[in-house]
């Protein structure tokens, strides 16, 4: 109930003191265009017409935090571009004629003045008539004992006599009580619809661009640093240990001939680092998608990144639907380095794995109980690790105050 008022009451702010601003934005809107535009050939409308822009820009903001609280939208104010740099004083006056948005503003204005009015109306009639209607008894006993005095329910042939009269207006007041937070909603919601696509729509629509290129320049990154990251570990590791087994095996060339048992034990050396390189090479393909993940799907590919893990790890998989390929590669991506980074760093006696889908977001939980102080700040190997989930549109949650625990929560879109 406090919720429904709290809605009326804001709802009528916005239909009530929205009016007079939008009739006075509306008469500057319409004099200023109307100025502009009639001395333009001879230059003094074109700062007119700048300034008019500039005033329906004001008033469209105002709006657009009117329009947060009826739609229950954060406030979205779009991008104004500004004049170039070292741009002349005529240039930087007429800058709001080269935005788009600005003219934008300057319809929604015009075109909002109708649609405010009709607002208005709604919103006092249906105040007006439960007021009036409810309280009737209080002053309806002065006005029936005024001599000629006609009721509207004697007008309609219901009866007369201030009962009469008394239950009639009370039944209208309660009538319209009940519509009213329809019709207040109602009105709020047709002058607000046309407010949203010219003040905001532009602005959401560059958001969800700007997103999108986010998100690939962080694909782009984690691709590439994930490539210099598996390039140094190959030069590191199994490719010293390939250059070092080649030359264990000339050795061994060398030695068969003169000394067979030290060619023998060459070799069983070379056998020994051959499968040290191997379990190598597997240790790092960790990080690219196995062929389990797109033949089986997370569910298989999550078990043996467990299993494998030199900290226990409790593993509860509740779903085992496939998903985009994408979407697959990028979560196992992060259990497989947060695994490998719980391993080396956490001091950890027990780890949990969750995969869990809620609607249409694909969930990974990850815990531990080690010393925390995990972060995502650039530098960190979780950077990595948010910037392929942004890939995906997806989020990157971490909580691991210093002493621990630790969780980290990955959250892809799978619609």
């Amino acid at each position: 109930m406090r919720s429904l008022m709290r809605r009326v009451l804001l709802d009528t702010r916005y239909t009530l003191v929205g009016f007079p601003t939008a009739v006075i934005g509306f008469v500057l809107m319409i004099a200023g265009f109307a100025a502009g535009v009639g001395t333009a050939v001879v230059w003094i409308g074109v700062p007119l017409l700048a300034g008019t822009l500039l005033v329906a820009r004001g008033f469209a903001d105002a709006e657009r935090g009117w329009l947060s609280d009826v739609l229950k939208r954060p406030p979205v104010r779009p991008r104004y571009r500004p004049a170039p740099e070292g741009a002349g004083r005529f240039r930087r006056i007429v800058n709001p004629l080269t935005n788009g948005q600005s003219w934008l503003d300057l319809l929604h204005g015009i075109l909002n003045f109708p649609f405010a009015i009709l607002a208005f109306v709604l919103t006092v009639v249906f105040w007006a008539i439960p007021i009036a209607g409810l309280t009737y008894p209080l002053y309806g006993i002065i006005t029936s004992r005024i001599p000629g005095n006609v009721e509207l329910p004697e007008l309609l042939g219901i009866g007369t006599g201030y009962t009469v009269n008394a239950i009639f207006y009370v039944s209208l007041g309660l009538l319209f009580a009940l519509l009213m937070p329809f019709m207040v909603r109602g009105a709020a919601l047709v002058r607000a619809g046309l407010g949203r696509a010219p003040l905001t729509g532009v602005a959401e629509l560059q958001e969800r661009i700007d997103d999108l290129a986010e998100g690939r320049a962080a694909a782009v990154s984690a691709e590439a640093n994930a490539l210099r990251k598996l390039e140094r570990d190959i030069h590191d590791g199994p490719q010293q240990r390939l250059v070092s087994l080649a030359m264990e095996l000339s050795r061994a060339q060398r030695q068969l001939a003169k000394d067979p048992q030290a060619a023998s034990d060459t070799i069983s050396s070379a056998i020994s680092a051959t499968r040290e390189t191997l379990d190598e090479l597997r240790a790092l393909s960790r990080g690219i998608a196995p062929p389990i993940l797109s033949d089986r799907g997370l569910a298989p590919a999550l078990a043996p990144l467990a299993g494998r893990c030199t900290v226990p790890v409790d593993l509860d998989v509740q779903t085992v639907g496939r998903f985009q390929a994408a979407v697959e590669n990028a979560i196992y991506f992060v259990c497989a380095e947060t695994l490998t980074n719980v391993a080396k760093h956490s001091r950890a006696t027990i780890c949990t794995v969750q995969l869990v889908r809620i609607g249409d977001i694909l969930m990974l939980t990850i815990g531990d109980d080690g010393v925390g102080g995990a972060h995502v700040a650039k530098g960190h190997g979780l950077a990595g690790l948010a910037d392929r989930l942004r890939a995906v549109d997806g989020e990157l949650t971490v909580r691991s105050p210093d002493g621990g625990p630790t969780v980290i929560v990955a959250e892809v879109p799978c619609a």
